[in-house]
C-alpha cells in the first residue's frame, strides 16, 4: 500500500516556500521494496512517506540532499539495480524519478495597511512571496489573510526594519507622509534590499529626494528607491489598478534577480 502521508506535507512546504525533492519510483523489474508510483518527499533536514526503505532509499535521500545544497533545479533519473549496485536482498531493478518541485520564496515588507496596500497584498500573495504586513493599527488587517501573509501590529514600525532578512523586498504606503520618510531612511540605511518601491506623487518624490540628500545620503543610493512606485504606463487611480501596477513592478524585479535563498521567513 503507498504511503500518502507526503501529500500534505507537500501541501504545507509549498506553502512555506521549503525547497524539496519528490523522490518517484518510476519504473519496476523484478522483485523491490514498493511499486511504480511510490513516492517521499526530501528536505535539507526531513524525510516524509518511504520508497521501502533499506540501502535503496538511503542512496536515494543522498541524491536528494546532494540536489537541495546544489540548487539544482533539473529533474534526475537514477537507474538501481537493487542486488549488485546496492546488495538488496530484492534483487529487482528500480527506477527513480527526482523532481525539484517547491522553491524557496521572496519576502515582502509591506508597510502600511489602506486599500492599497490590501490591493497589492492580494496579488503579491498569489506570487513566489511571503509577505510581513506592517501597521500599527490593528483594526486595519483583514480578518482572513492568505497564506504566507503575516500581519504585524507595531507601535514603532521602524524598529521593524532591523528584522526583515537580508535581499528582501520593501513597500513603503504608510498614512503618514514623515512615517514614510522615516522608513524610507532605515530602508536606505540597510542597504541590503532586493527592491524598495515608495508610494507618492512625483511632488513627493522630489520632496523626499531633496529632505535625503540633506541627510547626507548619496545620489546612488536614493536612486535606488523606486518613487513613484508602479508602471507609469497604469495611469488608473483605482486601488486595484494601482496595486496592478505596483506587483507587475515586483515582478519584473524578481525574475531579473537571483532566487531567494532558503533561508527566507515563513
Amino acid at each position: 500500500m503507498n504511503d500518502d502521508s507526503w501529500i500534505h506535507a507537500l501541501a504545507r512546504l509549498d506553502e512555506q516556500g521549503e525547497p524539496c525533492i519528490m523522490v518517484t519510483v518510476l519504473e519496476q523489474q523484478g522483485s523491490v521494496p514498493r511499486n511504480t508510483g511510490t513516492k517521499m518527499l526530501v528536505t535539507h533536514n526531513e524525510i516524509f512517506a518511504s520508497i521501502g526503505g533499506g540501502h535503496l532509499e538511503y542512496q536515494a535521500i543522498q541524491i536528494a540532499r546532494e540536489m537541495l545544497v546544489a540548487d539544482d533545479t533539473q529533474l534526475r533519473t537514477e537507474r538501481f539495480n537493487l542486488s549488485a549496485r546496492l546488495g538488496q536482498c530484492c534483487g529487482g531493478i528500480a527506477t527513480l524519478c527526482l523532481e525539484p518541485i517547491v522553491q524557496p520564496k521572496y519576502h515582502l515588507a509591506l508597510f502600511g495597511a489602506g486599500h492599497v496596500a490590501k490591493a497589492v497584498v492580494k496579488i503579491i500573495a498569489s506570487l513566489p512571496f511571503n509577505i510581513s504586513w506592517i501597521d500599527q493599527r490593528s483594526d486595519m488587517f483583514p480578518a482572513q489573510l492568505p497564506p504566507g501573509v503575516n500581519p504585524i501590529v507595531s507601535d514603532d514600525p521602524v524598529s521593524e526594519v532591523r528584522q526583515i532578512p537580508d535581499g528582501s523586498y520593501y513597500l513603503v504606503m504608510t498614512h503618514s507622509h514623515q512615517l514614510d520618510l522615516t522608513l524610507a531612511q532605515a530602508i536606505l540605511k540597510r542597504g541590503d534590499f532586493a527592491y524598495f518601491g515608495l508610494i507618492g506623487s512625483a511632488t513627493k518624490c522630489k520632496r523626499f529626494t531633496y529632505r535625503l540628500d540633506q541627510q547626507g545620503f548619496s545620489q546612488d543610493t536614493i536612486q535606488r528607491m523606486t518613487c513613484p512606485v508602479g508602471l507609469s504606463e497604469v495611469k488608473g487611480k483605482h486601488p486595484t489598478e494601482i496595486a496592478i501596477s505596483i506587483a507587475a513592478q515586483v515582478v519584473a524585479s524578481y525574475q531579473t534577480s537571483p532566487p531567494p535563498t532558503a533561508e527566507q521567513p515563513q
